[in-house]
C-alpha cells in the first residue's frame, strides 16, 4: 500500500510538471526530468517525423526520430522516489539509439505501436521491436529482464512516438504496476504534445497572418524618413488590430496612417488588414484625409455592426512644409521640434470608425525641417496603471527629455527615438499591443523646386525643354539636360493632346531629380509596344528605358505622371 501511495504521488507531481509545457521541447524534457532518475535510469524519447497536426493525415511513412534521451549523470547519487536504486553500471545505458527509425508496415515494432499500452521488453514483441527501433546496426546494451519499458505515444487522433524507460542491472526491477504508470506518463505526454503542436501551428499562423497585415518595410520617401515598431500585448495574444502605414502620394506627399481595430484576436487583425487595404486604395485615389476617414467609416460598417476602429490619417507635403490630419477617435499626434520642445498638436478627436452618420475635420498646420512626428496607438500610453491622458503627458516629457541630450540643433536618431519611446513602458503597461510611426521631416528647400503651368498648345512640348533646360544649369545638372529634355518634351505632348485645362510642369532636386507633369484626363497611360510602322506610342517606351524609376496616379481633378533621374 505504501509503494501504491508512492506511485500515485509520483503519477501526480510527474503529470503536473509535464502539463506545464506550452512548447514541444518543454513537455518533452518536462517528462524527461519527471521520470529520471525517479521512475528510470535513463529514457529515451521518439516522436513522429513530421508531427501531424490536428486532424491531419499523415501521407508519408511513419517516421520516428529520437527527440531527447535522459540518464544518471555517472558522479549523481539516487536519492528519493519509490524506487531507490545504486548506480548504473557506467557501460550500461550509454549508448543512444538511431536517430531516425521507419516504422515498416506490418513490422514488430508496428504491431506494438498500434497496441497503444506499454510492455516490458522481456516479451517476444517487444524483443523484435527494439533492434527496429535502436537500429540493428547498434550495439545497445539494453538491461536483461524487466529492466525496460516500450510505451507508444498515442496523441488524440494516431500514435506519435514511442518512450523507452531503462532501469540498470542494480536496480529493483519494473514490476506489473509500473505498466498503468508508464502509461499514464505517455498519455499525458503524448496529449500535451497534441496540445504544443497545435499551439505552434496556432502562432505561426498568427505570426504570419500579423506580419502580412503590416508593411515589412516602410518606403522611402522625399522630404521625409520614416521609423516604426510593433509591439504585441504578449507572447499568448501576438495578434491585434494595431497597424500603421505610409503609402507615397503624388507630388511627393506621403500619407502617414496609424489604426486601432478593438480585440487581440485574429479576427481583430484580418478586420485590421481589410481596413488598411481600403486606406491604402483611398489614398491612391489622392482623397482628402477626412474623405479617407468617412470612406473607411463606411467599409468598416459594411463589415458588422460592432466593428469598431480608431485611426489617424495625416498627409505631409514635403514642398509647402505643411501637413494635414484628420482624425477618428485616435489619440492625438506628438510634434517634436527641433529645438527640443515637444507638442501635442491639437486636432479634433473625431468618433471612431464604425460608429457611422458623422463627419470628419481636417486641420492644416506647420511641418517644419527638422520636426518629428509622432503618431501611435494607445496602448502606449494607457494602463491599467495610468490614463491615457498622462501617458500622454509622459511621452511628450520623454520625447523632450530625449531631444535635450542631443542639443538644440541636432534631433536624436530616428531608430534610438522610437526605442526611448518604447522604454517609457513599465511592467504594468503591456496591456495592449502598440504600433509606432515616427516622421523625421526633412523637406524640399524652396530652391530645389520648379514649378511652371503650360497652355494645351502645340508650343507646350518646346518651352517645357527651354524651361527644364535652365533649371537645370541652375542647379549645375547640365549632365542630365539631354535625357530631361527628351522624357519631359515625350510626357508634355501626351499631356497636352488630350488636356482642356493647363498643363503643370514641376522638377524636383533631391537626392535625385524627379520631373512631375499633370494634367486634367483622368485616363492612365499605358505602356506598349508600337509597331515599326506606327508613327507615335513610343513616349513612354523611352521614359521607361531611360528613367531610374517613372508611373502614372489618378488624381480627383486628373492625373500626374513622372519620372525620376540619378543624379550624376
Amino acid at each position: 500500500m505504501r509503494r501504491d501511495g508512492d506511485r500515485l504521488r509520483f503519477v501526480g507531481a510527474a503529470t503536473r510538471r509535464i502539463a506545464r509545457g506550452m512548447d514541444l521541447d518543454e513537455i518533452v524534457m518536462g517528462l524527461c526530468r519527471a521520470t529520471v532518475p525517479t521512475f528510470a535510469d535513463a529514457i529515451l524519447v521518439y516522436l513522429r517525423e513530421p508531427l501531424p497536426v490536428g486532424d491531419e493525415r499523415p501521407t508519408g511513412p511513419l517516421v520516428l526520430r529520437l527527440r531527447r534521451t535522459d540518464r544518471i549523470p555517472a558522479e549523481r547519487d539516487t536519492e528519493g522516489g519509490f524506487a531507490p536504486a545504486a548506480q548504473p553500471e557506467p557501460s550500461e545505458l550509454e549508448t543512444v539509439g538511431a536517430e531516425l527509425c521507419e516504422v515498416r508496415p506490418g513490422s514488430a515494432l508496428a504491431e506494438v505501436l498500434r497496441g497503444v499500452r506499454p510492455v516490458f521488453t522481456d516479451t517476444p514483441a517487444a524483443r523484435a521491436a527494439l533492434p527496429e527501433l535502436l537500429g540493428e546496426e547498434r550495439d545497445f546494451a539494453l538491461p536483461d529482464g524487466r529492466r525496460a519499458i516500450l510505451a507508444p505515444l498515442r496523441g488524440r487522433r494516431r500514435v506519435i512516438g514511442a518512450a523507452l524507460f531503462l532501469r540498470g542491472p542494480e536496480r529493483i526491477p519494473f514490476e506489473a504496476d509500473d505498466l498503468l504508470v508508464a502509461a499514464q506518463l505517455a498519455t499525458h505526454s503524448a496529449l500535451g504534445i497534441d496540445k504544443a503542436v497545435l499551439y505552434g501551428r496556432e502562432a505561426y499562423i498568427a505570426d504570419e497572418l500579423q506580419r502580412t497585415m503590416l508593411p515589412e518595410n516602410l518606403p522611402r520617401c522625399t522630404g521625409v524618413r520614416l521609423a516604426s515598431r510593433y509591439l504585441p500585448a504578449a507572447e499568448t495574444a501576438r495578434v491585434g488590430g494595431d497597424w500603421y502605414d505610409a503609402i507615397p502620394l503624388p507630388g511627393s506627399r506621403v500619407a502617414l496612417v496609424v489604426g486601432d481595430v478593438m480585440g487581440h484576436s485574429m479576427t481583430s487583425a484580418a478586420i485590421m488588414g481589410q481596413l488598411r487595404t481600403t486606406a491604402q486604395t483611398l489614398a491612391g485615389l489622392d482623397l482628402p484625409p477626412q474623405e479617407v476617414l468617412h470612406h473607411l467609416d463606411e467599409q468598416a460598417q459594411r463589415l458588422g455592426t460592432d466593428r469598431m476602429a480608431t485611426c489617424l490619417y495625416a498627409v505631409y507635403d514635403p514642398v509647402s512644409h505643411r501637413i494635414t490630419v484628420a482624425n477618428a477617435g485616435h489619440p492625438p499626434p506628438v510634434l517634436l521640434h527641433l529645438g527640443g520642445e515637444a507638442e501635442v498638436l491639437r486636432v479634433p478627436a473625431g468618433a471612431p470608425i464604425g460608429v457611422g452618420g458623422v463627419d470628419f475635420e481636417a486641420v492644416e498646420l506647420d511641418a517644419p525641417a527638422g520636426a518629428t512626428l509622432l503618431l501611435y496607438t494607445d496602448g502606449l500610453v494607457e494602463s491599467r496603471l495610468r490614463d491615457v491622458w498622462t501617458g500622454i503627458e509622459q511621452l511628450r516629457e520623454r520625447l523632450a527629455a530625449t531631444a535635450q541630450l542631443t542639443g538644440p540643433d541636432h534631433p536624436p536618431p530616428l531608430e534610438a527615438l522610437c526605442d526611448e519611446v518604447l522604454d517609457m513602458l513599465g511592467p504594468g503597461d503591456r496591456d495592449d499591443d502598440i504600433a509606432l510611426l515616427a516622421a523625421r521631416f526633412d523637406g524640399i528647400a524652396p530652391s530645389d523646386v520648379s514649378y511652371w503651368f503650360l497652355d494645351p498648345e502645340d508650343a507646350a512640348p518646346g518651352k517645357a525643354r527651354r524651361l527644364a533646360r535652365r533649371a537645370l544649369a541652375r542647379w549645375g545638372m547640365e549632365d542630365l539636360t539631354d535625357a530631361v529634355e527628351l522624357l519631359v518634351s515625350e510626357v508634355v505632348t501626351n499631356a497636352v493632346r488630350y488636356a482642356s485645362k493647363p498643363v503643370t510642369l514641376r522638377l524636383l532636386r533631391t537626392d535625385v531629380l524627379r520631373c512631375e507633369v499633370g494634367d486634367d484626363v483622368p485616363q492612365l497611360p499605358r505602356l506598349r509596344q508600337a509597331r515599326a510602322t506606327d508613327e507615335g506610342g513610343r513616349g513612354l517606351y523611352l521614359v521607361n528605358r531611360l528613367a531610374r524609376r517613372w508611373g502614372a496616379t489618378r488624381l480627383s481633378t486628373g492625373k500626374v505622371v513622372w519620372f525620376e533621374l540619378n543624379r550624376g
